[in-house]
């Protein structure tokens, strides 16, 4: 057993992970047939794989996904909903994160496009990446709040440096003057240098019509559109009638 020095010193050097494995292998009496190398690797084996299962639970629960348990094995690819398996396993890579792509989601209601971007947004926090998740609506009462109490410009820096933006639900409401500029504000901020997923009940060619102002839907679309993997979900609604719940 390791003395009591030793497990203070690892207690102290937040050594967690290897500690417990250590204890573990003391139980275990195939452990002694090992060479030093392979214990000594195992050990250091599970000190990383704690502190990675640590800081995914961190990033997670900074995101706020709307739909926590969203993974990219949980997607499903029925005939009807004609999404492509191919864009799935390229968009798993995070490489569109690491070129600073957006990723555009539209379907009509239930077909499971907060499901995806949840998904793609897990995907992105396990890779490394930060993410936060807002549904369009309240993000414009977010920055209408934070204009009225001084605070508009910290939350658009907030905004600015999380690597994933999820922005669900646009275009689900009628969109005023105010909330136009703040959205040009906070894409403005982030074209070109970070990445920004948005799920949408309209068409992406039905988007520069719902913003209504021609100069600000053309820098608006310009900066969503351009440069963006699209996903249009098609089929019925994936929804449970009897719990309103949204399969993948």
């Amino acid at each position: 057993m390791l003395n009591e020095p030793t497990t203070e010193k690892l207690r102290a050097l937040r050594l967690d992970g290897l500690l417990a494995a250590w204890a573990q292998q003391q139980k275990d009496p195939n452990v002694s047939a090992l060479g030093f190398d392979e214990r000594l690797g195992m050990l250091i084996d599970a000190e990383w794989i704690g502190r990675e299962n640590k800081r995914i639970s961190r990033s997670l629960k900074e995101a706020k996904l709307r739909i926590t348990d969203a993974c990219i094995e949980g997607i499903e690819y029925p005939a009807k909903r004609e999404l492509d398996k191919a864009v799935i396993r390229q968009l798993q890579t995070c490489r569109w994160v690491e070129e600073h792509q957006s990723v555009l989601i539209t379907g009509a209601t239930g077909t499971g496009k907060s499901y995806i971007a949840c998904a793609l947004a897990n995907q992105a926090c396990r890779k490394g990446f930060r993410a936060i998740y807002r549904r369009a609506p309240r993000l414009f009462d977010e920055l209408k709040i934070a204009r009225a109490d001084g605070t508009y410009r910290a939350v658009l820096s907030r905004l600015a440096r999380v690597d994933v933006l999820v922005l669900d639900d646009f275009g689900v409401a009628a969109i005023a003057d105010q909330n136009r500029n703040d959205l040009l504000e906070v894409l403005e901020d982030r074209y070109g240098l970070r990445s920004t997923i948005v799920t949408s009940q309209l068409p992406t060619s039905s988007w520069h019509d719902y913003l209504i102002d021609p100069t600000l839907a053309d820098a608006i679309c310009d900066r969503l559109v351009n440069n963006a993997h699209r996903i249009a979900l098609k089929g019925p609604s994936r929804r449970r009638p009897e719990t309103n719940h949204q399969e993948p």
